[in-house]
């Protein structure tokens, strides 16, 4: 298949999840004889190629122009109140449109390229896509990786809403990524006949613990000052809101009545940052619980993941939430917020023999600690526990059998 993919972020621009999502998948398409064409941001200098080849994928970045002192002319209050947002918005409005004339007017009149599919990534590419459709007629694939009512917790703006929801109606195929999220799509609206699931993925021989040194596990644990005979706790994300990282904070309490030798560790950027270590002085847990404010490059992630003796993820709102993937990979047990839109629900085993962690209330901090309790209750539980995760991963959830499932969903669309 030919494929024109829509994504706000892709290698070297990454700002999360997305980013690394985008990255796996279109290189197994490549690497399975599609041809895969990846419209994305440039960066904020208009430093990086507006087009090259990069893995053997084209991929073009147009450059931005500031239109934001137009913008409150033309645009709903709902995106007025942003403040400085509204930069955002308007270089997300040209990233689409300029994006979607190069595929229309240049790569398919101009060059005579034929395309099977096009496909869109959230709100932040929504348009492109919708635009391509609408002058192409093509196949139209779109992806939600996570709402806007569910990323702010109800708060949030009605006019990203509206995009969501008019892509789903323009989309051929809507594609989610749990069935947490397929609910939540047919409970705003979409059109559930159109709503197909496919998880993310993880590649297990990046993430093997096998690839990681003891002098990079000692390494890590020493900045944090985690001695040997000390259990690391890891949370690894963004910090924000949804996450739950207060709660795990509040929870240290408790776990340290049952594991007096527990420390947390934080890693992550985000809005956050200021009132947890606020709340961490307040509640007097600065022995226990360190930060680390930065997005840190993949092989300090991974070695974190080999550092760590769990993985904790509380999360209020997490449609898929590849961290737990990445952490049953490096054979880590994992406590995951089951609440609510819980894709981590589907891919964490709570129970029977192939048991891989715990499902833990988020809102509870005695909850959590339970969770993390009962998966270091001894070295030899830990141990089956983070075996299992990577069985699991081997058998359901590599980047390959995700793309052959994914380009599958994409040829029902392109033979109709």
């Amino acid at each position: 298949m030919k494929i024109g993919v829509f994504v706000y972020e892709y290698p070297p621009k990454i700002v999360g999840g997305l980013g690394t999502y985008a990255a796996e998948i279109t290189r197994k398409f490549v690497l399975s004889d599609n041809d895969v064409t990846v419209f994305t941001m440039n960066d904020d200098a208009g430093s990086l190629p507006t087009r090259e080849i990069w893995r053997g994928i084209e991929i073009h970045r147009p450059l931005h122009i500031d239109v934001s002192d137009s913008l409150p002319d033309v645009i709903a209050e709902d995106i007025r109140k942003w403040g400085r947002g509204i930069h955002l918005f308007g270089k997300l409005m040209v990233y689409n449109y300029l994006s979607a004339a190069k595929l229309v007017n240049e790569l398919i009149k101009r060059e005579g390229m034929k395309y099977d599919v096009v496909v869109a990534h959230d709100w932040l590419s929504a348009m492109g896509g919708i635009t391509v459709k609408r002058e192409t007629g093509l196949p139209f694939a779109f992806h939600v990786h996570s709402t806007e009512k569910g990323r702010t917790m109800g708060m949030g703006s009605s006019v990203v809403s509206n995009i969501e929801l008019r892509a789903g109606n323009m989309a051929d195929m809507v594609v989610t990524v749990s069935h947490a999220m397929k609910d939540e799509l047919i409970g705003l609206g979409f059109p559930r006949e159109k709503i197909q699931v496919s998880y993310n993925g993880v590649d297990p021989q990046k993430y093997d613990p096998q690839t990681v040194s003891k002098d990079d596990i000692k390494r890590i644990r020493a900045k944090y000052g985690i001695k040997d005979d000390e259990y690391m706790l890891l949370f690894l994300g963004r910090l924000v809101g949804v996450k739950g990282i207060d709660k795990l904070i509040m929870s240290m309490p408790h776990i340290l009545n049952k594991i007096p030798k527990a420390k947390l560790v934080i890693v992550g950027v985000g809005d956050l940052q200021e009132y947890l270590t606020n709340l961490t002085a307040i509640t007097k847990m600065g022995e226990y619980v360190k930060f680390c404010f930065d997005f840190i490059p993949e092989e300090e992630r991974i070695a974190h993941y080999a550092a760590c003796d769990i993985a904790v993820f509380p999360s209020y709102y997490e449609p898929f939430g590849i961290v737990a993937l990445e952490a049953m990979s490096m054979e880590k047990p994992v406590v995951v917020g089951a609440a609510g839109v819980s894709g981590m629900r589907e891919i964490v085993i709570c129970c029977g023999p192939e048991q891989c962690g715990y499902h833990i209330d988020p809102n509870n901090p005695s909850d959590i600690a339970w969770g993390v309790t009962s998966a270091l209750a001894s070295p030899e539980w830990a141990k089956t526990l983070g075996e299992n995760g990577r069985k699991r991963v081997l058998a359901e959830f590599t980047w390959s059998k995700i793309a052959k499932h994914t380009i599958e969903l994409y040829e029902t669309i392109a033979k109709r």
